[in-house]
Protein backbone atom coordinates (compact mmCIF):
# COMPACT_ATOMS: atom_id res chain seq x y z
CA UNK A 1 0.00 0.00 0.00
CA UNK A 2 3.15 2.35 0.33
CA UNK A 3 3.02 2.67 -3.27
CA UNK A 4 -0.08 4.97 -3.05
CA UNK A 5 0.79 6.70 0.10
CA UNK A 6 2.42 10.22 -1.21
CA UNK A 7 -0.79 10.31 -3.62
CA UNK A 8 -3.57 9.24 -1.15
CA UNK A 9 -2.01 12.12 1.29
CA UNK A 10 -1.89 14.27 -1.55
CA UNK A 11 -5.68 12.91 -2.30
CA UNK A 12 -6.34 13.74 1.32
CA UNK A 13 -5.01 17.49 1.46
CA UNK A 14 -7.19 18.49 -1.25
CA UNK A 15 -10.10 17.33 -0.20
CA UNK A 16 -9.61 18.02 3.65
CA UNK A 17 -11.63 21.48 3.06
CA UNK A 18 -14.37 19.72 0.90
CA UNK A 19 -17.83 19.85 2.57
CA UNK A 20 -20.97 17.94 1.58
CA UNK A 21 -22.82 20.00 -0.49
CA UNK A 22 -26.18 17.97 0.14
CA UNK A 23 -28.90 20.56 1.42
CA UNK A 24 -29.86 20.33 4.58
CA UNK A 25 -32.18 17.55 5.93
CA UNK A 26 -31.10 14.38 4.09
CA UNK A 27 -29.68 13.02 7.67
CA UNK A 28 -32.29 13.78 9.64
CA UNK A 29 -34.52 11.97 7.24
CA UNK A 30 -32.20 8.76 7.11
CA UNK A 31 -32.79 9.16 10.94
CA UNK A 32 -36.39 9.02 10.31
CA UNK A 33 -36.19 6.10 7.96
CA UNK A 34 -34.30 3.99 10.76
CA UNK A 35 -36.81 4.97 13.58
CA UNK A 36 -39.56 3.49 11.23
CA UNK A 37 -37.95 0.37 10.33
CA UNK A 38 -37.35 -0.16 14.36
CA UNK A 39 -40.83 0.91 15.12
CA UNK A 40 -42.61 -1.31 12.50
CA UNK A 41 -39.90 -3.76 11.68
CA UNK A 42 -37.45 -4.43 14.77
CA UNK A 43 -39.49 -4.27 17.90
CA UNK A 44 -41.26 -7.75 19.61
CA UNK A 45 -44.22 -8.25 20.57
CA UNK A 46 -42.49 -8.07 24.26
CA UNK A 47 -41.26 -4.61 23.26
CA UNK A 48 -37.77 -5.79 22.78
CA UNK A 49 -35.86 -5.54 19.62
CA UNK A 50 -34.11 -8.05 16.99
CA UNK A 51 -30.38 -8.58 16.91
CA UNK A 52 -29.48 -6.44 13.94
CA UNK A 53 -25.77 -6.68 11.98
CA UNK A 54 -23.17 -4.26 13.31
CA UNK A 55 -22.43 -1.28 11.01
CA UNK A 56 -19.56 -2.05 7.99
CA UNK A 57 -16.51 -1.19 8.21
CA UNK A 58 -14.55 1.72 6.21
CA UNK A 59 -12.93 -0.93 3.58
CA UNK A 60 -16.72 -2.28 2.95
CA UNK A 61 -18.06 0.63 3.08
CA UNK A 62 -16.03 2.12 0.48
CA UNK A 63 -16.31 -0.30 -1.85
CA UNK A 64 -20.00 -0.55 -1.54
CA UNK A 65 -20.60 3.02 -2.26
CA UNK A 66 -18.35 3.29 -4.90
CA UNK A 67 -19.64 0.30 -7.00
CA UNK A 68 -23.09 1.61 -6.03
CA UNK A 69 -23.31 4.85 -7.03
CA UNK A 70 -20.21 4.85 -10.17
CA UNK A 71 -20.35 1.26 -10.82
CA UNK A 72 -16.45 0.47 -10.20
CA UNK A 73 -14.35 -0.63 -7.20
CA UNK A 74 -12.34 2.28 -5.36
CA UNK A 75 -8.37 2.32 -6.72
CA UNK A 76 -5.65 1.52 -4.07
CA UNK A 77 -5.12 5.30 -3.80
CA UNK A 78 -8.88 6.09 -3.23
CA UNK A 79 -8.71 3.07 -0.05
CA UNK A 80 -5.83 4.59 1.21
CA UNK A 81 -7.18 8.36 1.32
CA UNK A 82 -10.27 6.98 3.16
CA UNK A 83 -8.13 4.92 5.67
CA UNK A 84 -6.20 7.84 6.30
CA UNK A 85 -9.22 10.69 6.85
CA UNK A 86 -9.85 10.95 10.25
CA UNK A 87 -13.15 13.12 9.52
CA UNK A 88 -16.14 12.52 11.44
CA UNK A 89 -18.29 13.60 7.85
CA UNK A 90 -15.57 11.18 6.26
CA UNK A 91 -18.70 8.93 4.80
CA UNK A 92 -21.08 11.24 3.56
CA UNK A 93 -18.86 13.30 2.17
CA UNK A 94 -16.96 10.28 -0.09
CA UNK A 95 -21.00 10.24 -1.46
CA UNK A 96 -20.96 13.56 -2.27
CA UNK A 97 -17.86 13.08 -4.14
CA UNK A 98 -19.25 10.05 -5.96
CA UNK A 99 -21.75 12.01 -6.66
CA UNK A 100 -20.13 14.63 -8.50
CA UNK A 101 -18.50 12.30 -10.72
CA UNK A 102 -19.39 11.25 -14.35
CA UNK A 103 -19.70 7.87 -13.29
CA UNK A 104 -22.36 8.14 -11.52
CA UNK A 105 -24.80 8.97 -14.61
CA UNK A 106 -23.29 6.43 -16.37
CA UNK A 107 -23.59 3.76 -14.11
CA UNK A 108 -27.47 4.46 -13.27
CA UNK A 109 -27.81 5.12 -16.62
CA UNK A 110 -26.72 1.48 -17.71
CA UNK A 111 -28.90 0.19 -15.08
CA UNK A 112 -32.48 1.56 -16.46
CA UNK A 113 -30.94 0.78 -19.69
CA UNK A 114 -31.36 -2.59 -18.81
CA UNK A 115 -34.34 -2.38 -16.83
CA UNK A 116 -36.10 -1.34 -20.28
CA UNK A 117 -33.81 -3.52 -22.87
CA UNK A 118 -33.85 -6.54 -21.17
CA UNK A 119 -37.60 -7.18 -21.71
CA UNK A 120 -37.43 -5.71 -25.52
CA UNK A 121 -40.28 -7.53 -27.61
CA UNK A 122 -37.59 -7.50 -30.66
CA UNK A 123 -33.85 -7.57 -31.05
CA UNK A 124 -34.10 -4.83 -33.75
CA UNK A 125 -34.77 -2.86 -30.77
CA UNK A 126 -31.89 -2.78 -29.04
CA UNK A 127 -29.95 -0.18 -31.56
CA UNK A 128 -31.63 2.31 -29.23
CA UNK A 129 -29.98 1.35 -26.75
CA UNK A 130 -26.64 3.18 -26.68
CA UNK A 131 -28.80 6.28 -27.52
CA UNK A 132 -30.83 5.50 -24.40
CA UNK A 133 -27.43 5.04 -22.26
CA UNK A 134 -26.05 8.35 -23.38
CA UNK A 135 -29.49 10.42 -22.86
CA UNK A 136 -29.53 8.94 -19.23
CA UNK A 137 -26.19 9.57 -18.27
CA UNK A 138 -26.82 13.18 -19.02
CA UNK A 139 -29.78 13.37 -17.37
CA UNK A 140 -28.34 11.85 -14.43
CA UNK A 141 -25.32 13.85 -14.00
CA UNK A 142 -27.54 16.96 -14.61
CA UNK A 143 -29.66 15.78 -11.62
CA UNK A 144 -33.04 15.87 -13.57
CA UNK A 145 -36.10 15.37 -11.96
CA UNK A 146 -37.47 12.03 -12.11
CA UNK A 147 -40.43 13.02 -12.92
CA UNK A 148 -39.13 15.16 -16.18
CA UNK A 149 -37.13 11.94 -17.47
CA UNK A 150 -40.14 9.92 -16.89
CA UNK A 151 -42.29 12.22 -18.71
CA UNK A 152 -39.91 12.44 -21.78
CA UNK A 153 -39.88 8.62 -22.22
CA UNK A 154 -44.07 8.78 -22.51
CA UNK A 155 -44.24 11.86 -24.78
CA UNK A 156 -40.89 10.70 -27.14
CA UNK A 157 -40.96 11.31 -30.62
CA UNK A 158 -38.05 11.20 -32.81
CA UNK A 159 -35.13 9.31 -34.33
CA UNK A 160 -34.44 6.32 -31.54
CA UNK A 161 -31.05 6.69 -32.41
CA UNK A 162 -30.44 10.31 -31.36
CA UNK A 163 -33.42 10.70 -29.25
CA UNK A 164 -33.10 8.24 -26.22
CA UNK A 165 -35.81 9.27 -24.60
CA UNK A 166 -37.39 7.04 -27.37
CA UNK A 167 -36.21 4.07 -25.47
CA UNK A 168 -39.18 2.62 -23.64
CA UNK A 169 -41.48 2.78 -26.88
CA UNK A 170 -38.92 1.35 -28.99
CA UNK A 171 -38.24 -1.34 -26.56
CA UNK A 172 -41.59 -2.83 -27.57
CA UNK A 173 -41.71 -1.68 -30.93
CA UNK A 174 -44.10 0.99 -30.83
CA UNK A 175 -47.31 -1.63 -29.99
CA UNK A 176 -49.59 -0.11 -27.75
CA UNK A 177 -50.63 -3.18 -25.65
CA UNK A 178 -46.76 -3.76 -25.08
CA UNK A 179 -46.16 -0.07 -24.64
CA UNK A 180 -49.00 0.09 -22.27
CA UNK A 181 -47.65 -2.62 -20.19
CA UNK A 182 -44.40 -1.35 -19.86
CA UNK A 183 -44.64 1.98 -19.23
CA UNK A 184 -47.02 0.72 -16.32
CA UNK A 185 -44.16 -1.78 -15.11
CA UNK A 186 -41.02 0.67 -15.07
CA UNK A 187 -42.62 3.92 -13.91
CA UNK A 188 -45.61 2.71 -12.11
CA UNK A 189 -44.21 -0.73 -10.56
CA UNK A 190 -47.79 -2.05 -11.42
CA UNK A 191 -48.26 -5.43 -13.97
CA UNK A 192 -50.94 -4.14 -15.18
CA UNK A 193 -50.47 -6.57 -18.12
CA UNK A 194 -51.37 -9.26 -16.42
CA UNK A 195 -55.31 -7.82 -17.24
CA UNK A 196 -54.92 -7.24 -20.47
CA UNK A 197 -57.23 -10.52 -21.25
CA UNK A 198 -58.86 -10.82 -18.39
CA UNK A 199 -59.32 -8.90 -14.95
CA UNK A 200 -56.16 -9.24 -12.66
CA UNK A 201 -56.05 -12.10 -11.00
CA UNK A 202 -54.66 -10.87 -7.88
CA UNK A 203 -54.77 -7.33 -8.01
CA UNK A 204 -58.12 -5.05 -8.28
CA UNK A 205 -57.26 -4.20 -11.88
CA UNK A 206 -59.69 -4.59 -14.71
CA UNK A 207 -59.64 -5.68 -18.34
CA UNK A 208 -61.40 -2.47 -19.30
CA UNK A 209 -58.46 -0.62 -17.30
CA UNK A 210 -55.64 -2.00 -19.18
CA UNK A 211 -57.65 -0.99 -22.44
CA UNK A 212 -58.56 2.33 -21.13
CA UNK A 213 -54.99 2.79 -20.65
CA UNK A 214 -53.41 1.11 -23.82
CA UNK A 215 -56.62 4.06 -25.58
CA UNK A 216 -53.39 6.62 -25.05
CA UNK A 217 -51.42 5.01 -27.32
CA UNK A 218 -52.88 3.80 -30.63
CA UNK A 219 -51.10 6.92 -33.01
CA UNK A 220 -47.69 6.39 -31.61
CA UNK A 221 -46.21 5.41 -34.89
CA UNK A 222 -42.84 3.18 -35.56
CA UNK A 223 -41.81 4.13 -39.14
CA UNK A 224 -38.34 2.92 -40.37
CA UNK A 225 -35.75 5.47 -41.67
CA UNK A 226 -31.55 4.54 -43.18
CA UNK A 227 -29.24 7.10 -42.34
CA UNK A 228 -25.59 6.30 -43.56
CA UNK A 229 -26.23 3.14 -44.45
CA UNK A 230 -27.40 2.04 -41.41
CA UNK A 231 -31.13 1.09 -40.25
CA UNK A 232 -33.17 2.74 -38.07
CA UNK A 233 -36.19 3.77 -37.14
CA UNK A 234 -38.13 7.13 -35.48
CA UNK A 235 -40.86 7.23 -33.29
CA UNK A 236 -43.76 10.00 -35.11
CA UNK A 237 -47.30 10.53 -34.46
CA UNK A 238 -50.26 9.96 -36.91
CA UNK A 239 -53.44 11.81 -36.32
CA UNK A 240 -55.38 11.64 -39.47
CA UNK A 241 -55.76 8.81 -41.74
CA UNK A 242 -54.01 4.89 -41.24
CA UNK A 243 -50.82 4.87 -40.59
CA UNK A 244 -48.20 3.11 -43.13
CA UNK A 245 -46.88 -0.12 -41.86
CA UNK A 246 -43.57 -1.44 -43.55
CA UNK A 247 -43.36 -5.27 -44.18
CA UNK A 248 -42.30 -7.37 -40.47
CA UNK A 249 -43.32 -4.34 -38.45
CA UNK A 250 -46.44 -4.87 -35.79
CA UNK A 251 -49.93 -4.43 -37.24
CA UNK A 252 -51.27 -1.03 -36.44
CA UNK A 253 -53.02 2.19 -38.00
CA UNK A 254 -56.21 2.73 -35.93
CA UNK A 255 -56.28 6.12 -34.43
CA UNK A 256 -57.94 5.02 -32.03
CA UNK A 257 -57.80 1.85 -29.72
CA UNK A 258 -60.45 -0.89 -29.21
CA UNK A 259 -60.94 -3.53 -26.52
CA UNK A 260 -60.82 -7.15 -28.17
CA UNK A 261 -64.11 -9.10 -28.21
CA UNK A 262 -62.89 -12.68 -26.43
CA UNK A 263 -66.34 -14.24 -27.70
CA UNK A 264 -65.81 -12.76 -31.54
CA UNK A 265 -62.02 -12.21 -31.93
CA UNK A 266 -62.63 -10.84 -35.76
CA UNK A 267 -64.45 -8.35 -34.67
CA UNK A 268 -63.18 -4.40 -34.24
CA UNK A 269 -64.14 -4.37 -30.79
CA UNK A 270 -65.38 -1.83 -27.98
CA UNK A 271 -64.15 1.46 -28.94
CA UNK A 272 -62.44 2.82 -25.95
CA UNK A 273 -62.10 6.00 -24.12
CA UNK A 274 -58.27 6.82 -23.18
CA UNK A 275 -58.28 6.50 -18.94
CA UNK A 276 -55.58 6.30 -16.32
CA UNK A 277 -56.48 3.15 -13.94
CA UNK A 278 -55.22 4.88 -11.09
CA UNK A 279 -57.18 8.20 -10.65
CA UNK A 280 -59.62 7.86 -13.31
CA UNK A 281 -58.48 11.06 -14.54
CA UNK A 282 -59.41 10.28 -18.74
CA UNK A 283 -59.30 12.52 -21.82
CA UNK A 284 -62.12 13.17 -24.57
CA UNK A 285 -61.64 10.84 -27.85
CA UNK A 286 -60.31 12.49 -30.97
CA UNK A 287 -57.33 13.87 -29.06
CA UNK A 288 -54.12 13.89 -31.26
CA UNK A 289 -51.39 11.91 -29.95
CA UNK A 290 -48.91 14.45 -28.00
CA UNK A 291 -52.22 15.73 -26.43
CA UNK A 292 -52.99 12.44 -25.51
CA UNK A 293 -49.33 10.84 -23.85
CA UNK A 294 -48.77 14.35 -22.33
CA UNK A 295 -52.19 14.30 -20.77
CA UNK A 296 -51.45 10.55 -19.31
CA UNK A 297 -47.32 11.87 -18.48
CA UNK A 298 -48.66 14.51 -16.26
CA UNK A 299 -51.10 12.18 -14.32
CA UNK A 300 -48.87 9.48 -14.36
CA UNK A 301 -46.06 11.81 -12.58
CA UNK A 302 -48.33 13.90 -10.69
CA UNK A 303 -47.79 14.10 -6.53
CA UNK A 304 -51.36 12.35 -6.45
CA UNK A 305 -50.36 8.96 -7.83
CA UNK A 306 -48.49 7.43 -5.06
CA UNK A 307 -47.53 4.60 -7.06
CA UNK A 308 -45.29 6.84 -9.62
CA UNK A 309 -42.66 7.99 -6.90
CA UNK A 310 -42.83 4.71 -5.11
CA UNK A 311 -41.64 2.65 -7.68
CA UNK A 312 -38.55 4.69 -8.11
CA UNK A 313 -37.78 4.38 -4.40
CA UNK A 314 -38.64 1.52 -4.34
CA UNK A 315 -36.31 -0.11 -7.05
CA UNK A 316 -33.23 2.40 -5.82
CA UNK A 317 -33.72 0.87 -1.92
CA UNK A 318 -33.76 -2.53 -3.12
CA UNK A 319 -30.26 -1.83 -5.22
CA UNK A 320 -29.00 -0.10 -2.54
CA UNK A 321 -29.98 -2.36 0.94
CA UNK A 322 -30.35 -5.44 -1.15
CA UNK A 323 -34.34 -6.24 -1.08
CA UNK A 324 -37.30 -3.92 -2.10
CA UNK A 325 -40.18 -3.00 0.11
CA UNK A 326 -42.41 -4.49 -2.29
CA UNK A 327 -40.14 -7.88 -4.16
CA UNK A 328 -40.23 -8.26 -6.90
CA UNK A 329 -39.73 -4.64 -7.08
CA UNK A 330 -41.65 -4.06 -10.12
CA UNK A 331 -45.05 -5.54 -8.42
CA UNK A 332 -46.22 -3.11 -6.22
CA UNK A 333 -50.28 -2.29 -6.16
CA UNK A 334 -52.52 -1.58 -2.85
CA UNK A 335 -53.48 -5.81 -3.02
CA UNK A 336 -49.67 -6.36 -2.87
CA UNK A 337 -47.69 -6.38 0.67
CA UNK A 338 -44.99 -4.33 1.77
CA UNK A 339 -42.69 -5.40 4.12
CA UNK A 340 -42.31 -1.49 5.88
CA UNK A 341 -45.40 0.21 4.86
CA UNK A 342 -44.90 3.79 6.96
CA UNK A 343 -41.05 3.78 6.07
CA UNK A 344 -42.07 3.07 2.40
CA UNK A 345 -44.48 6.17 2.59
CA UNK A 346 -42.37 8.07 4.05
CA UNK A 347 -39.33 7.91 1.49
CA UNK A 348 -41.71 8.24 -1.09
CA UNK A 349 -43.41 11.57 0.35
CA UNK A 350 -40.34 12.80 1.00
CA UNK A 351 -39.15 12.17 -2.61
CA UNK A 352 -42.00 14.07 -3.56
CA UNK A 353 -41.30 16.66 -1.44
CA UNK A 354 -37.67 16.81 -3.03
CA UNK A 355 -39.63 17.76 -6.37
CA UNK A 356 -38.00 13.88 -7.48
CA UNK A 357 -34.03 14.95 -6.73
CA UNK A 358 -32.77 11.60 -7.91
CA UNK A 359 -29.08 12.43 -5.73
CA UNK A 360 -31.24 13.73 -2.87
CA UNK A 361 -32.60 10.40 -2.68
CA UNK A 362 -29.42 8.45 -2.93
CA UNK A 363 -27.99 10.70 0.25
CA UNK A 364 -30.89 9.52 2.12
CA UNK A 365 -30.88 5.93 1.55
CA UNK A 366 -27.20 5.92 1.81
CA UNK A 367 -26.78 8.17 4.98
CA UNK A 368 -29.08 5.16 6.84
CA UNK A 369 -28.30 2.34 9.36
CA UNK A 370 -30.34 0.17 7.19
CA UNK A 371 -27.60 0.67 4.15
CA UNK A 372 -24.65 1.01 6.39
CA UNK A 373 -24.87 -2.12 8.31
CA UNK A 374 -22.75 -5.34 6.86
CA UNK A 375 -23.85 -8.31 5.04
CA UNK A 376 -25.71 -11.07 5.95
CA UNK A 377 -27.12 -13.60 3.61
CA UNK A 378 -30.37 -13.15 2.02
CA UNK A 379 -32.75 -14.07 4.90
CA UNK A 380 -35.48 -16.99 4.79
CA UNK A 381 -39.15 -15.77 4.54
CA UNK A 382 -39.39 -16.26 8.45
CA UNK A 383 -36.54 -14.08 8.94
CA UNK A 384 -37.30 -9.85 9.54
CA UNK A 385 -36.02 -7.83 6.55
CA UNK A 386 -33.15 -5.26 6.75
CA UNK A 387 -31.69 -6.51 9.50
CA UNK A 388 -28.56 -6.31 7.70
CA UNK A 389 -27.45 -5.47 4.10
CA UNK A 390 -27.71 -8.45 1.35
CA UNK A 391 -24.80 -9.27 -0.80
CA UNK A 392 -25.38 -7.91 -4.29
CA UNK A 393 -24.88 -9.66 -7.45
CA UNK A 394 -22.25 -6.99 -9.67
CA UNK A 395 -24.78 -6.32 -12.88
CA UNK A 396 -22.19 -7.28 -16.21
CA UNK A 397 -21.03 -3.68 -16.72
CA UNK A 398 -19.74 -3.54 -13.13
CA UNK A 399 -17.48 -6.98 -14.01
CA UNK A 400 -16.92 -5.76 -16.86
CA UNK A 401 -15.18 -2.59 -15.27
CA UNK A 402 -14.15 -4.27 -12.10
CA UNK A 403 -11.62 -6.45 -13.76
CA UNK A 404 -10.29 -4.08 -16.07
CA UNK A 405 -9.44 -2.11 -12.77
CA UNK A 406 -7.71 -4.88 -11.04
CA UNK A 407 -6.09 -6.01 -14.22
CA UNK A 408 -5.03 -2.09 -15.18
CA UNK A 409 -5.62 0.24 -17.66
CA UNK A 410 -3.27 -1.53 -20.46
CA UNK A 411 -5.38 -4.27 -20.68
CA UNK A 412 -8.02 -2.98 -21.32
CA UNK A 413 -6.50 -0.75 -24.03
CA UNK A 414 -5.70 -4.47 -26.09
CA UNK A 415 -9.10 -5.13 -25.71
CA UNK A 416 -11.02 -5.17 -29.15
CA UNK A 417 -13.38 -2.66 -29.58
CA UNK A 418 -16.18 -1.99 -31.76
CA UNK A 419 -18.86 0.80 -32.59
CA UNK A 420 -21.03 1.46 -30.63
CA UNK A 421 -21.60 1.52 -26.60
CA UNK A 422 -23.16 -0.25 -23.85
CA UNK A 423 -23.03 -4.15 -23.73
CA UNK A 424 -25.25 -3.84 -26.82
CA UNK A 425 -22.67 -3.27 -29.19
CA UNK A 426 -21.87 -6.39 -31.35
CA UNK A 427 -18.77 -8.17 -30.82
CA UNK A 428 -16.10 -6.81 -28.33
CA UNK A 429 -15.10 -7.99 -24.78
CA UNK A 430 -18.33 -5.67 -22.68
CA UNK A 431 -21.04 -7.20 -25.07
CA UNK A 432 -19.40 -10.73 -24.14
CA UNK A 433 -19.80 -10.08 -20.53
CA UNK A 434 -23.27 -8.58 -21.01
CA UNK A 435 -23.95 -11.90 -22.71
CA UNK A 436 -22.74 -14.15 -19.80
CA UNK A 437 -23.07 -11.89 -16.17
CA UNK A 438 -25.83 -9.55 -17.68
CA UNK A 439 -29.56 -10.19 -15.77
CA UNK A 440 -32.73 -8.58 -15.64
CA UNK A 441 -32.48 -5.82 -12.81
CA UNK A 442 -36.35 -6.25 -12.04
CA UNK A 443 -35.96 -10.25 -10.98
CA UNK A 444 -35.52 -10.95 -7.76
CA UNK A 445 -31.87 -11.32 -6.94
CA UNK A 446 -32.28 -15.02 -5.11
CA UNK A 447 -33.31 -16.28 -8.61
CA UNK A 448 -30.06 -14.85 -9.87
CA UNK A 449 -26.94 -17.59 -9.36
CA UNK A 450 -23.73 -18.39 -11.14
CA UNK A 451 -23.39 -20.53 -14.31
CA UNK A 452 -20.60 -22.32 -15.90
CA UNK A 453 -20.32 -20.16 -18.88
CA UNK A 454 -19.50 -17.55 -16.35
CA UNK A 455 -16.73 -19.24 -14.59
CA UNK A 456 -15.41 -20.37 -17.76
CA UNK A 457 -15.49 -16.60 -19.33
CA UNK A 458 -13.31 -15.69 -16.21
CA UNK A 459 -11.10 -18.66 -16.68
CA UNK A 460 -10.56 -18.44 -20.44
CA UNK A 461 -10.75 -14.99 -21.33
CA UNK A 462 -8.21 -13.94 -23.82
CA UNK A 463 -8.19 -10.17 -21.67
CA UNK A 464 -7.87 -12.09 -18.48
CA UNK A 465 -5.59 -14.02 -19.22
CA UNK A 466 -3.29 -11.28 -20.85
CA UNK A 467 -3.94 -9.24 -17.60
CA UNK A 468 -2.40 -11.58 -14.90
CA UNK A 469 0.59 -12.52 -16.93
CA UNK A 470 3.52 -11.43 -15.09
CA UNK A 471 5.40 -11.83 -18.47
CA UNK A 472 3.76 -9.67 -20.15
CA UNK A 473 5.48 -6.64 -20.08
CA UNK A 474 2.45 -4.34 -20.05
CA UNK A 475 0.67 -6.00 -17.00
CA UNK A 476 0.26 -4.88 -14.06
CA UNK A 477 1.24 -7.88 -12.36
CA UNK A 478 4.48 -7.56 -14.38
CA UNK A 479 5.51 -3.95 -12.90
CA UNK A 480 4.50 -5.42 -9.47
CA UNK A 481 6.39 -8.94 -9.66
CA UNK A 482 9.80 -6.43 -10.93
CA UNK A 483 9.45 -3.19 -8.96
CA UNK A 484 8.16 -4.80 -5.14
CA UNK A 485 10.43 -7.49 -3.86
CA UNK A 486 8.31 -7.86 -0.60
CA UNK A 487 6.15 -11.14 -1.64
CA UNK A 488 3.50 -9.24 1.64
CA UNK A 489 3.08 -6.01 -0.39
CA UNK A 490 2.95 -7.66 -3.40
CA UNK A 491 -0.36 -9.67 -2.10
CA UNK A 492 -1.18 -6.87 -0.46
CA UNK A 493 -1.85 -4.50 -3.35
CA UNK A 494 -3.48 -7.43 -5.66
CA UNK A 495 -5.99 -7.78 -2.45
CA UNK A 496 -6.74 -4.08 -2.91
CA UNK A 497 -6.87 -3.99 -6.56
CA UNK A 498 -9.44 -7.28 -6.56
CA UNK A 499 -11.24 -6.57 -3.77
CA UNK A 500 -10.42 -3.32 -2.24
CA UNK A 501 -9.16 -3.92 1.23
CA UNK A 502 -6.16 -6.12 2.65
CA UNK A 503 -5.33 -9.17 3.00
CA UNK A 504 -6.14 -10.42 6.63
CA UNK A 505 -3.51 -12.76 8.43
CA UNK A 506 -4.54 -15.72 7.25
CA UNK A 507 -4.95 -14.65 3.80
CA UNK A 508 -1.78 -13.32 3.86
CA UNK A 509 0.03 -15.80 5.51
CA UNK A 510 -1.82 -18.05 2.75
CA UNK A 511 -0.43 -16.47 0.13
CA UNK A 512 3.42 -16.00 1.68
CA UNK A 513 3.40 -19.60 2.02
CA UNK A 514 2.29 -20.09 -1.67
CA UNK A 515 4.88 -17.76 -3.03
CA UNK A 516 7.62 -19.16 -1.07
CA UNK A 517 6.45 -23.39 -1.87
CA UNK A 518 5.67 -22.55 -5.99
CA UNK A 519 9.68 -22.21 -6.85
CA UNK A 520 8.11 -19.54 -9.32
CA UNK A 521 7.76 -16.38 -7.72
CA UNK A 522 5.95 -14.77 -11.23
CA UNK A 523 3.85 -18.06 -11.90
CA UNK A 524 2.70 -18.10 -8.12
CA UNK A 525 1.62 -14.35 -8.21
CA UNK A 526 -0.22 -14.84 -11.18
CA UNK A 527 -2.27 -18.16 -9.75
CA UNK A 528 -3.13 -15.58 -6.89
CA UNK A 529 -4.17 -12.89 -9.12
CA UNK A 530 -5.93 -15.31 -10.97
CA UNK A 531 -7.89 -16.87 -7.83
CA UNK A 532 -8.73 -13.58 -6.46
CA UNK A 533 -10.36 -12.57 -9.76
CA UNK A 534 -12.44 -15.53 -9.94
CA UNK A 535 -13.41 -15.12 -6.13
CA UNK A 536 -17.54 -15.31 -5.44
CA UNK A 537 -16.33 -11.77 -3.28
CA UNK A 538 -15.21 -10.09 -6.51
CA UNK A 539 -18.39 -11.15 -8.49
CA UNK A 540 -20.47 -9.73 -5.37
CA UNK A 541 -20.58 -6.29 -3.60
CA UNK A 542 -21.07 -6.79 0.10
Amino acid sequence: MSRFLLSALALCSLLTGLAPAAEPGYRQAAAKVDALLSEEVFQTSAGGTVELAPLAGDETFLRRVTLDLVGRPPSPAEITAFALDRSANKRSAQVERLLAQAGFGRNWARYWRDVIFYRRSDERALIAAPGAEDYLTERFNANAPWDAIARSFVTAVGDIREQGRTAIIMAQMADPNDVTAEMSRILLGVQIQCAQCHDHPTDRWKRQQFHELAAFFPRVQLRPKRGDGALSFEIASFDSGRARRAPGMPGRGALEHYMPDLNDPSSQGTLMTPSFFVTGESIELGKSDLERRQSLANWMTSPSNPWFAKAFVNRIWAELVGEGFYEPVDDLGPDRKCSAPATMDYLAEQFIASKYDVKELFRTILATQAYQRESRPRRNPDQLPFTANCPQPLRSDQIYDSLFAALGADAQATAPQRRGAGPYRIGGPRAQFAGVFGYDPSDRRDEISGSIPQALLLMNSPQVNRGINARNRNSELDRLVTQVSDDDEVAEELYLRCLAREPNEKELAVCRDYVRGAGDRAAAFEDIFWALINSAEFLHRN
